[in-house]
């Protein structure tokens, strides 16, 4: 079933075009990863697709509506968002601050009851963050405060995730451990999820599919094993580098100006 759709979506900033005549069927229950260098467009195609953004150009469906159409409490019970960390300003819990999704799916209610309380904690554990419920999160450190976003997002439990570069400040152990998560989600409860990542290697190894936007407006999209070969990676990020296996995943390897395995 297709659960997504952009047609022939085009936007820019300021007269400066970043994605242009995107076209893309997302089916439920798939991962994806969202690749590609800064500035390629990675961040806009998500507002794009969670309604904050509207597009100059096509449209934008989810589950065969148009998501412009669609009102705030409307996306809140689709899609869930994990932006870029980000220092909070308020002085909430940990506890609190996961709560507010269950507020911005169920807009009609002004109190948690059991089931948001539950949906809480099992969100929190998910994430390891269980442990620090009560601590407030500007007293987290960043990859801390990571995961209890990711942890709120889990709590909206929507069909559709977009995480924006969520392990970006988590180490190798965590980094796993959300990576795990995201594909249990996918495989156990059949969410569907579009995340965008740098780690191209991680891609590979858990997601379905891969979009793979160039900054001269160019995409491609498909299956990992397909799209990520060594030549376009080059090709899109103006880097060299090595690829292997490991059994039957591959694994790509930058190699910078002073490395001792660089070509020639």
């Amino acid at each position: 079933m297709r659960l997504i759709e952009f047609d022939k979506v085009s936007f820019g900033y300021e007269q400066v075009p970043i994605l242009k005549d995107l076209t893309l069927s997302v089916q439920a229950n798939s991962f994806w990863a969202i690749i590609g260098p800064n500035g390629s467009g990675k961040s806009t195609f998500l507002s794009l697709l969670s309604g904050h953004i509207k597009p100059q150009q096509g449209t934008v469906c989810v589950d065969q509506q148009m998501i412009t159409a669609m009102n705030t409490a409307q996306r809140a019970q689709k899609i869930s968002l994990v932006r870029q960390e980000f220092i909070p300003v308020f002085g909430y819990s940990v506890f609190q601050t996961v709560m507010m999704a269950r507020y911005a799916r169920q807009s009609k209610r002004l109190f948690e009851n059991a089931a948001d309380r539950e949906a809480v904690r099992a969100a929190l554990e998910a994430t390891d963050t269980l442990t620090f419920a009560e601590r407030p999160l500007g007293h987290l450190s960043g990859g801390e405060r990571q995961r209890v976003f990711i942890a709120r997002a889990l709590a909206q439990e929507t069909p559709i995730l977009l995480l924006d570069e969520p392990t970006s400040h988590l180490d190798l152990k965590h980094q796993i451990k959300i990576f795990d998560l995201l594909k249990q989600m996918q495989t156990q409860q059949g969410k569907t999820i579009l995340l965008v990542t740098h780690d191209i290697n991680l891609a590979v190894q858990y997601c379905d599919r891969v979009l793979l936007l160039g900054s001269d407006e160019t995409f491609f999209e498909g299956p990992p094993e397909q799209i990520l070969d060594s030549g376009r990676i080059e090709s899109i990020f103006g880097v060299q580098g090595y690829q292997g296996r490991i059994q039957k995943e591959k694994f790509f390897v930058p190699l910078g100006k002073f490395s001792k395995d660089r070509p020639g």
